[in-house]
């Protein structure tokens, strides 16, 4: 039985590493055991560790669901310096998607549900986690 799940990104710069992803989640980390290292509980059970050492070619995308993509394009781009990029979407797939990189290559993206409906339900699913 899986319980809990991580997923690392490495950075190599961790001041900065740390600024970055402390605006990209819009908020301090949940934990940080030791320099060098930082994790964000995302949803219960489920973190994001931010590692300093040498970024993985190729990796990802770590894809994070949010309510408003096109809010969160805007932010990104003019909090964080992010190259604008592209949401995609087709009729047959629920949701609209994008991917960026964060400034040491790591692949990063973003989900909305297309359907108001949808983005309720989970909401309220995590609500009573």
């Amino acid at each position: 039985m899986i319980y809990e799940m991580t997923v690392q990104v490495r950075v190599s710069n961790m001041e900065e590493g740390q600024k970055f992803y402390e605006t990209l989640l819009n908020r301090a980390p949940d934990f940080v055991p030791h320099d060098g290292f930082a994790e964000w509980e995302l949803i219960p059970h489920c973190w994001l560790q931010v590692a300093e050492g040498t970024p993985t070619e190729g990796n990802g995308p770590i894809r994070l669901g949010v309510i408003d993509l096109f809010a969160e394009r805007m932010r990104l781009v003019n909090s964080l310096g992010v190259e604008p990029f592209e949401i995609f979407e087709r009729e047959e797939v629920p949701v609209k998607w994008a991917t960026f990189n964060d400034p040491w290559g790591n692949r990063l993206g973003l989900f909305e549900y297309k359907d108001e409906a949808s983005k309720i339900e989970k909401l309220q699913q995590l609500a009573r986690r």
